[in-house]
């Protein structure tokens, strides 16, 4: 749509420059001919003497016996004229503009080039065609990660699937297990089962996040109270981790949003700082209320992550660590999913890193249906 706007944009303003060189060209001619005609009149009725029957005499007597007729029949044939001429440059100008055509849909970097004249539309092609190419690669390099990651994926479903398939043929052809054996390896079997369903359900998000369009079911939530519950269902995680909470949230802190979705912005957040964290380190999470919007925070204690990696945390299937082998590497949707949801609500999601903290603030409005500038 924006391309579309943008290409009649570009159209529209040729058409007003030959359209205002037409007005400005016409104008300049009338009032030229007009200062001529007039000029004419007085210097033939004033200051030259004729002859009767000089050829000269009889047309000027002629053109001077009615001079406003004369006038209009010569200022429209000068005005057609002038039109001809514009209707000809405008012909000129299109053709010049077919031809970089070519060069807007070409992945490449060649800048178009057209008449001086044209210089603003050339300005603006240019610009639409720095936009398309950005796109374009982006776009490539988003499939090409998309690629890789479901390569990664498969593989990696592979893994557990085989763990799970072995400790159950164990159990089912040894018939005189020992009950801790049976118990370690029903453990074992269990663990790779649940790896796998995080695995399969990676791929549904990879098919959602490509295939659908957010829309939002804005409510009335308490959101300190879906702060604690969900923080609250992390406890076994954080405990099989060695890590804390810290939590720091007002009483009753209400907001209409959509919950279900705001609830995958904080899952996937505590996810990526559980999965990044230092052992027996703590995970805080704070909230700070105004009047027109809230502001969340959440922090961890980590590796401090690259000015690079940093700015691509929310791009889609970017993994902070690429190893397919890696438990914590997810498909690389989580955080960009938290940014669409985010911005959904007209929020504003940013994170920060530095002397091992790794820092996410959310700045949501207070009420998703109300544009609130921050």
């Amino acid at each position: 749509m924006r391309k579309r706007e943008k290409r009649t944009a570009v159209t529209g303003d040729m058409f007003r420059l030959t359209i205002g060189r037409l007005i400005v060209a016409e104008v300049v001619f009338t009032v030229a001919l007009l200062m001529l005609f007039l000029l004419s009149y007085w210097i033939c009725t004033r200051v030259i003497v004729w002859q009767g029957d000089e050829w000269l005499y009889i047309l000027l007597t002629t053109v001077f016996n009615d001079p406003m007729f004369m006038f209009f029949i010569i200022w429209l044939l000068g005005a057609i004229a002038v039109v001809f001429y514009h209707v000809y440059l405008m012909a000129r100008y299109f053709q010049d503009i077919t031809s970089a055509v070519g060069l807007l849909v070409a992945e490449d970097d060649t800048l178009i080039e057209l008449p001086a004249p044209l210089k603003q539309v050339e300005m603006q092609m240019n610009q639409l065609k720095s936009e398309s190419v950005r796109n374009a690669r982006a776009a490539k390099d988003a499939e090409q990660r998309k690629n890789d990651l479901i390569v990664y994926l498969a593989h990696d479903l592979k893994t557990p699937l085989t763990s799970v398939i072995g400790y159950l043929t164990l159990l089912k052809d040894e018939k005189e297990i020992s009950p801790e054996l049976q118990e370690k390896y029903t453990g074992i079997a269990l663990d790779k089962a649940q790896r796998l369903e995080e695995l399969i359900n990676e791929f549904f998000d990879i098919t959602r996040f490509s295939l659908t369009h957010l829309t939002l079911e804005p409510e009335t939530v308490n959101l300190t109270r879906m702060l604690e519950q969900i923080t609250y269902e992390f406890n076994p995680i954080l405990a099989g981790k060695d890590l804390t909470w810290e939590l720091s949230l007002p009483a009753d802190m209400e907001i209409v949003c959509d919950p279900d979705k705001l609830e995958r912005v904080f899952d996937n957040l505590i996810r990526n700082a559980v999965n990044y964290s230092y052992p027996n380190s703590a995970i805080s999470v704070a909230a700070y209320p105004d009047a027109d919007i809230v502001i969340l925070q959440l922090v961890n204690s980590g590796k401090t992550i690259p000015a690079e990696k940093l700015g691509r945390l929310f791009e889609q299937f970017y993994r902070m660590d690429s190893s397919r082998a890696s438990s914590t590497g997810g498909a690389g949707l989580g955080l960009a999913i938290a940014k669409e949801i985010v911005d959904l609500h007209g929020g504003l999601i940013k994170a920060e890193s530095a002397d091992e903290k790794v820092i996410f603030t959310v700045l949501l409005p207070r009420d998703c249906k109300k544009n609130v500038r921050y």
